[in-house]
């Protein structure tokens, strides 16, 4: 299979487009580990100390059982919108591109 040849500012473009999507997904799956992993499993007995305001569970034991579930939602969301504007950028700028293109 031959390597399709971009155009220099649409590879640009692409290239930016993938660094900073891996960028947001690394730090999402940062955050996810410290809410499932810490929260909920190494830090639970620290965090047994408080309790949920409202409910009187141990806030270890909330996160463990539903603080990452919603964490885990929550980064899903925001990764779906990050997504839909580093789509919106990367159209811009292969449009962009391909108009200079055209004038030259």
């Amino acid at each position: 299979m031959e390597k399709v040849s971009l155009p220099p500012r649409v590879d640009a473009a692409h290239r930016l487009y993938w660094r900073l999507n891996l960028q947001l997904m690394c730090a999402l799956l940062a955050i996810w580990a410290v809410a499932g992993l810490g929260c909920g499993v190494l830090w639970a007995d620290y965090l047994n100390r408080w309790n949920l305001p409202g409910t009187g569970y141990p806030l270890g034991f909330w996160f463990a059982h539903q603080g990452s579930i919603i964490v885990f939602v929550g980064l899903v969301l925001i990764y779906a919108i990050g997504m839909n504007l580093l789509d919106r950028k990367l159209k811009a700028a292969v449009m962009t591109a391909k108009n200079a293109e055209a004038k030259a």
